[in-house]
């Protein structure tokens, strides 16, 4: 095995979380205090985006959609945008450029997150636009105000 197979290709969800009440969901990243976002993860070697959204999700938040009943809806659209120049140590050599497959989730008024602390610190719930002015990514922000 190469030191590139263990490195992230780059290629990754966005799960966009949400109320019925249209309250949204954003965690905050444990490695940058100013990182606000939607859930977000690099898609493996050999799965589907759709399966990535779902682990994902559990991972991150805990919330275990298939449990709960409840369907991540794909939306059948990409964003891409540059890596981080901080986090391109995590990607395949030469990777500048992100693809991130969009999808989201209608979870019930009282879901209360589980965070992983090695991943994210804090999480709150916003309207719509307070969670689209808090989103630190512009594709974030985009596909919180386009539900």
């Amino acid at each position: 095995m190469t030191e590139n197979a263990t490195l992230r290709q780059p290629y990754s969800v966005l799960v966009v979380i949400y109320k019925k009440s249209k309250d949204f969901l954003l965690i905050q990243r444990a490695d940058d205090a100013n990182f606000w976002q939607s859930v977000t993860g690099g898609i493996d070697e050999g799965e589907k985006p759709l399966e990535t959204a779902y682990r994902e999700l559990l991972e991150e938040t805990g919330i275990d959609a298939r449990a709960l009943g409840i369907t991540i809806r794909e939306h059948h659209k990409t964003n891409q945008y540059a890596i981080r120049e901080q986090w391109r140590y995590r990607y395949q050599d030469g990777a500048l450029i992100n693809t991130e497959h969009v999808f989201s989730i209608c979870v019930p008024d009282d879901t209360a997150p589980l965070l992983d602390p090695n991943e994210h610190t804090d999480f709150i719930w916003l309207t719509q636009q307070q969670a689209a002015e808090k989103a630190w990514s512009p594709s974030n922000r985009d596909e919180i105000l386009n539900l």
